[in-house]
């Protein structure tokens, strides 16, 4: 089934398209795939950005946006990705960068296309557990830049994974979220033990 990707914010759009202009902020990036690119570079797939800081004991999750990332192509392949950013002004272009991210972005939205159901596709970050995932929402009419995991949503971590979650491997964030959880809560102290 197709992917609904969830329009980006004009201004977000604008601020890459004016960044990827500026032979400036092109040769200052830190990406040298981008800066030795023939051809033109064009942003596609604007994907939100979320940040699950945190996890309630109930098992709730709560996300906020942190902002758009497009993936920067040239022929037939993307060569980096740009980073947007809210600001009191409006979104605006925040950085490129290149990495493992990039390839392994691609082929989980090549693995979601081939899915039987209709999904937006987003992504979700826990910086706590250095893993980014791509998130699978259900609901592909809603607003890409709120919400939070659906129990029947799909999360498809990104390689480089860590420690004993496989890469690439779709899981409902019902079974994913008590493993992250389980991660993310410090262990208690035994009574008698060193704090």
């Amino acid at each position: 089934m197709p992917l609904r990707v969830p329009p980006a914010p004009a201004p977000a759009l604008r601020s890459v398209l004016t960044a990827l202009g500026s032979p400036t902020a092109v040769r200052e990036a830190r990406t040298p795939s981008l800066r030795a690119a023939q051809g033109p570079a064009t942003p596609e797939l604007p994907l939100p950005v979320h940040v699950l800081d945190h996890i309630t004991p109930e098992g709730v999750s709560a996300t906020r946006l942190a902002g758009w990332r497009f993936l920067i192509r040239c022929g037939d392949r993307a060569v980096a990705a740009a980073e947007t950013m809210l600001t009191p002004d409006g979104w605006a272009f925040s950085h490129f960068f290149e990495g493992p991210y990039i390839a392994s972005t691609e082929r989980a939205l090549a693995q979601a296309e081939a899915l039987p159901q209709a999904y937006q596709p987003r992504l979700l970050s826990l910086p706590s557990l250095y893993m980014l995932t791509l998130w699978l929402h259900g609901d592909c009419a809603a607003d890409g830049a709120e919400g939070h995991p659906a129990a029947t949503d799909l999360l498809v971590p990104l390689a480089p994974a860590p420690p004993g979650i496989a890469a690439h491997r779709p899981h409902r964030v019902a079974e994913l979220l008590p493993v992250l959880t389980h991660r993310l809560t410090p262990p208690t102290p035994l009574l008698g033990s060193p704090a």
